[in-house]
């Protein structure tokens, strides 16, 4: 199929924006008014010139067939990928009514396409079996992991006697001393290169004052970083797949050396989570052959989106290989050999039972882990009090929302698919509940983003 015969969603299109706002702006210019010479071929390129505030329109140009995910390029002053031109043009394009038709490729698209397509194409040769760029000296490698390590030892003693202190003293003195307690111990461990450890310092620091019922919720915390501590200390006695999964919790993720699986590849969700710091992007995919659920996790400095990005609902045929840990759903994506297109294809489901049975057997391989994807099978959203629950259709049993996903408006949006009819939902199941990401109308139906 040509990229002229594949038309995304408009739900596909604004799943790839960076936040609310680029969405509801990007939504304004989704319409042929503000355009001019706008075109596409069928190898993938689609641009068009947006009247702005000043004298010139912006030139925007995205290059779809770019399998790791579509690639925006504009002329206009934000910082934030897409950006609100890049998203309209593609509304546009979408849309499929001859506002975007077949054309010639104007000379500064042209040359910002083709740029970018031999960069990608130097960086595989680059990476290619034999090739001398990815060389270096293993034995200087091995010997700043030796002194990592030991940094990182220091700093789980420390922290596991800061842990002793406050448990002699008793949880009351965490509230009255504050975050900067928690925040001086957090930076002790980026001291130690052990960032694993030093985010859940920073949780810690924020449970005092979420509530009550937070001594009990600090208690269980503190509990889970000990015992991360000491499968650091005492990590040559773990199997190795736990030892692996403890090395990627205190922040040493390694390579993904895992064998290539190669699949077509089906984007179940994705979305972002921001700190003053860091953008990470997550993206399950799953896999139509292999039946193997895979995590994407991408990151981009403070205030900008991450590079990758793929569309919900579509899929690529692509090589992912697995990051090392027992039950570690991490991967990193390798060769593709198509753009994300559309398929009819969707993840089998299951119970709520058996998705919440999943998360207890998982917590056996990895005792830190928040949740597992899971794909529920013919579930209803239903009111429980002040909040909500997925109900089974054809059982009696029901998982409750997370607070995270009642304060989101992906809620309505399941509510307003399902209208009481059951429904097929992708998401994330843990402790504080199912937090939705991804849902399907029964029969045929596109995939709708929650998130």
């Amino acid at each position: 199929m040509t990229q002229q015969g594949v038309r995304w969603t408009a739900d596909q299109v604004l799943a790839l924006a960076p936040d609310a706002a680029s969405r509801k702006a990007g939504s304004k210019l989704g319409a042929a008014g503000p355009w001019s010479e706008a075109g596409s071929t069928d190898e993938g390129t689609v641009w068009g010139l947006c009247k702005g505030s000043g004298s010139k329109p912006y030139q925007t140009v995205i290059d779809i067939a770019d399998a790791a995910g579509p690639a925006y390029k504009c002329s206009c002053p934000s910082r934030k990928f897409p950006c609100k031109h890049a998203l309209g043009l593609l509304l546009l394009w979408a849309g499929g009514d001859g506002a975007v038709p077949p054309g010639q490729v104007p000379d500064w698209a042209e040359q910002w396409t083709e740029g970018r397509r031999k960069r990608a194409e130097d960086k595989r040769t680059a990476g290619a079996p034999g090739s001398s760029s990815g060389s270096g000296d293993p034995e200087a490698a091995r010997r700043r992991a030796e002194r990592r390590a030991v940094r990182i030892t220091a700093g789980a003693t420390e922290l596991e006697q800061r842990l002793a202190d406050l448990l002699r003293g008793g949880l009351a003195g965490a509230e009255q001393a504050g975050y900067g307690l928690w925040e001086e111990t957090a930076a002790r461990m980026v001291d130690a290169q052990a960032p694993g450890l030093a985010a859940r310092v920073r949780e810690l620091g924020a449970i005092p004052s979420s509530g009550p019922g937070w001594p009990v919720r600090l208690l269980e915390e503190c509990a889970l970083l000990h015992l991360l501590d000491q499968g650091w200390l005492r990590r040559e006695r773990l199997p190795d797949g736990l030892a692996a999964t403890v090395r990627s919790r205190i922040g040493l993720s390694g390579a993904a050396d895992g064998p290539p699986v190669r699949d077509r590849w089906l984007v179940l969700a994705q979305y972002d989570t921001a700190d003053a710091r860091l953008t990470t992007r997550r993206i399950w995919l799953y896999g139509a052959e292999s039946g193997r659920t895979a995590l994407l996790l991408s990151y981009g400095a403070a205030g900008r989106a991450p590079e990758i990005a793929l569309p919900v609902g579509l899929a690529l045929e692509a090589e992912v290989s697995a990051y090392p840990g027992a039950g570690q759903q991490r991967a990193a994506l390798g060769e593709q050999f198509a753009a994300p297109a559309p398929v009819g294809i969707r993840p089998p489901g299951v119970p709520t039972d058996v998705a919440a049975a999943r998360y207890g057997e998982a917590l056996r391989d990895d005792p830190w882990l928040d949740s597992v994807p899971v794909t529920l099978d013919r579930v209803v959203p239903t009111p429980d009090g002040d909040s909500w629950q997925l109900a089974d259709v054809d059982g009696d049993s029901a998982l409750p929302l997370s607070p995270a996903a009642r304060s989101r408006p992906g809620l309505w949006r399941l509510v307003a698919l399902s209208g009481g009819a059951p429904v097929k939902v992708f998401g994330e199941c843990g402790h504080r509940g199912f937090t939705p990401l991804t849902a399907w109308p029964e029969g045929a139906g596109e995939a709708v983003p929650l998130c």
